[in-house]
């Protein structure tokens, strides 16, 4: 066997040696032609050769270096917290640590519980976003250290949320008055990290963009009082107005053979549409004699998607080859149960526990398919992993000094599993054992009242198309990440060892959501 950056290729003897030797050859030649005409500028004396400098097993080192590099990119390298999934989708959610798969009575229900829109009357929508901050620190075996962040104070694009919804009977359609409809925009997977280029790790990583965006269109049906569910499409896909537009993955050559010389500015990128779906349930045993729910269960099964990312590898900016790889979305069951110990005209109390199982095991290798018409085999090995979420929310419906509001405070916690091995661990996912605590506000403003004094928050009758009510959700979320040391690892491109380490983690999250009620 050959051993070519940590990985073998199997030996072939006599004319079937080297199958791929004329597609290297010419791979090769058109390297050097681009250097010919500075096309690698700034590269130096240095410079990939071929002709009387080319070997077959030089050749095969070009192929693992580009095919390696592709996988550090299309590979699951792109998140902020629990591997590549980001939990926080709405401000109501996040202030109670993602515990609202059983509550799930706001528009992001179309995200957290589809079912639950069966809950909401008229047409409903909620826009928000995420504010990033936090970073990494991380300490070598020789004292030697360095810091990621998400490019600056926050992460930018920012990460957001839309959604809207629609009680069918409630906007004149009878004949379906069982049933909800909505859509929502969501950004599941993905984030911005990056690192100075001159790390002790710039040969593995530098920068990192994956704004991957789900768009779902959803229905759900109310079966009777107790019973609800839901059916609804995730269409994963990049969007060129946000941020780069497709993944991104930055980091600086180490010399190796078959590779630029050392420090030369390296890119891989790719993008893809894939299409999954997720089923859902609401149960509501018991309630109160208002008919408001007093228990409530709740059930989310999200289907993989697999993503065939096609992308381009270059070289100071240069396309050196055409590369992909297949990425396969793990599946996710969630499941929880929601109490209110007072639920009355006057107050509202709910507690909640959620347990989040995501499939990373889907996660077993990534084997890269080069245009040279080589493959390469890419070990991974993800675990599975649970999160536990619990979460708590005391509302106010009349407050006296706001007659015509509601008022929400709201907490949470969750803990979570990181499914990554210290062998395909990569600083851009600083992923250790994690633990969040959120606190929250709701405010809600209904008919005669007045949003801040200055808009009118609804009145009664009139046209449809006017609002009703006008809310805002704000939360803050801090995340400590266990601290994680990193041994073992076998980055394919970088210079041995460099990724090995410990890295100290700590995420806060500032989420706002603005809700109008129609």
């Amino acid at each position: 066997m050959w051993r070519v950056f940590g990985y073998g290729l199997s030996e072939r003897k006599g004319p079937e040696r080297y199958p791929t030797m004329n597609r290297l050859e010419q791979f090769c030649k058109n390297v050097q032609h681009m250097q010919s005409h500075a096309m690698l500028a700034g590269a130096g004396k240095a410079r990939w050769r071929c002709g009387a400098g080319f070997s077959p097993s030089r050749a095969w080192l070009s192929i693992a270096g580009v095919g390696s590099l592709l996988l550090i990119v299309t590979g699951p390298a792109f998140v902020f917290a629990g591997a590549f999934r980001v939990f926080d989708h709405s401000a109501s959610g996040t202030a109670q640590g993602g515990a609202f798969v059983a509550q799930a009575d706001d528009p992001s229900a179309l995200y957290f519980n589809p079912a639950g829109m069966t809950q909401l009357s008229g047409v409903q929508t909620s826009a928000g976003t995420l504010l990033l901050g936090g970073g990494t620190r991380f300490t070598s075996p020789s004292g030697s250290t360095t810091s990621g962040d998400f490019g600056g104070a926050v992460a930018y694009p920012l990460p957001s949320n839309f959604y809207v919804t629609a009680n069918l009977n409630g906007i004149g359609l009878s004949v379906l008055k069982n049933f909800s409809a909505g859509v929502g925009v969501i950004s599941p997977f993905g984030v911005l990290y990056e690192y100075p280029n001159n790390g002790p790790f710039a040969t593995a990583v530098t920068k990192q963009a994956v704004p991957l965006i789900d768009i779902k269109p959803t229905l759900a049906y109310r079966l009777n009082d107790q019973l609800s569910v839901g059916l609804g499409a995730d269409i994963y896909t990049f969007a060129s107005f946000l941020g780069e537009g497709q993944v991104v993955t930055r980091f600086n050559s180490s010399g190796g053979p078959g590779l630029p010389p050392p420090g030369t500015p390296m890119e891989i990128n790719g993008s893809d549409t894939a299409a999954g779906f997720n089923v859902s349930l609401l149960y509501t045993p018991l309630r109160n004699g208002e008919g408001r729910p007093l228990v409530n269960v709740g059930l989310v099964y999200r289907t993989q998607a697999t993503l065939h990312l096609d992308g381009k590898f270059l070289a100071n900016g240069v396309p050196v080859s055409d590369a992909s790889t297949t990425l396969v979305l793990p599946q996710i069951f969630t499941g929880g149960i929601a109490v209110w110990p007072i639920r009355n005209a006057a107050h509202e109390w709910k507690l909640e526990l959620d347990i989040d199982y995501t499939g990373w095991k889907s996660v077993r290798n990534l084997d890269v398919h080069l245009s040279t018409g080589a493959t390469i085999p890419f070990p991974q090995d993800w675990r599975s992993a649970y999160t536990l979420m619990v979460g708590t929310e005391y509302r106010w419906l009349t407050p006296g000094a706001l007659p015509h509001w509601e008022v929400a405070v709201r907490g949470g916690y969750w803990h979570s599993q990181t499914p990554i091995p210290d062998r395909s661990f990569l600083p851009t996912i600083p992923d250790s054992d994690q633990h969040a605590v959120s606190v929250g506000l709701g405010l809600l403003c209904k008919t005669n009242g007045w949003f801040f004094g200055i808009v009118p928050c609804g009145t009664t009758g009139g046209p449809s198309f006017l609002h009703k009510a006008i809310g805002l959700d704000v939360a803050y979320q801090a995340i400590f990440y266990e601290p994680r040391t990193v041994t073992g690892n076998q980055n394919p491109v970088a210079i041995p060892g460099v990724v090995n380490g410990t890295y100290q983690t700590v995420l806060h999250v500032g989420s706002i959501n603005l809700r109008v009620n129609f």
